[in-house]
């Protein structure tokens, strides 16, 4: 994406930022998933982007149930107990260690929190977080209330994402998302592979809070469960036109059922998402919010960047 989307010149993390921000009105920070973002990071992410612009952020892998590297630790964390698996990798921490994680992930996104540009919390389960086992389905779904309960002091949105297609299979679908509802969880729809096997999470839409949160993979069925391969090889899948108008019913409903819904382009190779997320607006049409500074979607924006007022009900893109 940086050498095929950004032109010549826009090269430091600021100007990119500054470059996606007037033509996009909200992101998806993914690199906290493998490490805990500074304080002083969130700060320049608010400095740098208009009003109105908004952050989803992926919540620290060992914050859901992932392993991590060892290197990637705050130092305050090393004082705890966890099990060391294989090449390094952090898993099983205690629980002080766990709760200290979600204390300083709260407090490296306060600035974001403070300037009102903090969207929802992504929490992305691992397969093996799965609903197949009716004793320890319980121990899941508490985890997810202590998850929410440790989010509290951010006030944002927790977007359960499930990788286990188990959670919304046949009778467990119906727990599952009254389960989120009752608590104002929202449901992350997904669009990924499908395989015969059923391995992965079919491409449900379903509004469990009042924000709706869609995210597309891509459908590289080859490379999904590939190891030792980076994302935007795993992701490698330019959409066609008439995959991205399978969304367009089920995106609909879910703006019609909700405040607010957020459509998140996740195939990351090239400049696949800006450009699927430009064509999933004009597939959309009227249900899109009307960006602040009166541009369409992925382009770019008018130098009188004059904000237009937030309606319920709006659907926003992004990458």
């Amino acid at each position: 994406m940086v050498e095929r989307w950004y032109p010549r010149g826009v090269s430091s993390a600021e100007a990119r930022l500054r470059y996606y921000a007037e033509r996009f009105d909200t992101v998806e920070v993914d690199s906290t998933f493998y490490g805990l973002p500074r304080p002083e990071y969130a700060e320049n992410w608010a400095r740098r982007t208009p009003e109105g612009f908004t952050f989803h952020v992926k919540a620290y892998g060992l914050m859901t149930w992932h392993e991590v590297d060892e290197r990637s630790l705050h130092p305050e964390l090393r004082e705890y107990a966890y099990e060391r698996a294989h090449h390094g990798r952090v898993r099983l921490p205690e629980p002080h260690m766990l709760e200290r994680t979600f204390a300083l992930f709260a407090e490296a996104l306060e600035p974001l929190r403070a300037a009102e540009k903090l969207g929802g919390v992504l929490m992305q389960f691992p397969p093996y977080f799965a609903a197949t086992d009716p004793a320890r389905t319980p121990h899941h779904l508490d985890y997810l209330e202590s998850a929410q309960a440790m989010l509290e002091p951010l006030g944002a949105p927790m977007l359960v994402e499930f990788r286990h297609p188990s959670w919304v299979t046949g009778e467990q679908r119906d727990r599952t998302m009254r389960f989120l509802a009752d608590r104002g969880m929202a449901y992350v729809s997904v669009d990924a592979p499908q395989f015969p096997e059923h391995s992965t999470m079919p491409p449900l839409s379903e509004a469990t809070a009042p924000w709706a949160y869609v995210r597309m993979h891509g459908r590289n069925r080859e490379a999904y469960f590939a190891r030792n391969l980076s994302a935007s090889e795993r992701f490698d899948w330019l959409y066609t036109s008439d995959e991205l108008g399978e969304w367009r019913e089920p995106v609909r409903r879910l703006a019609e059922r909700t405040e607010r819904t957020w459509v998140m382009f996740n195939n990351c190779r090239y400049d696949y998402a800006p450009r699927n997320a430009r064509e999933m607006a004009e597939i959309l049409g009227d249900v899109v919010a009307e960006r602040r500074s009166g541009a369409p979607t992925g382009e770019p924006a008018p130098s009188d960047d004059a904000p237009s007022s937030a309606a319920e009900g709006q659907l926003d893109l992004g990458v």
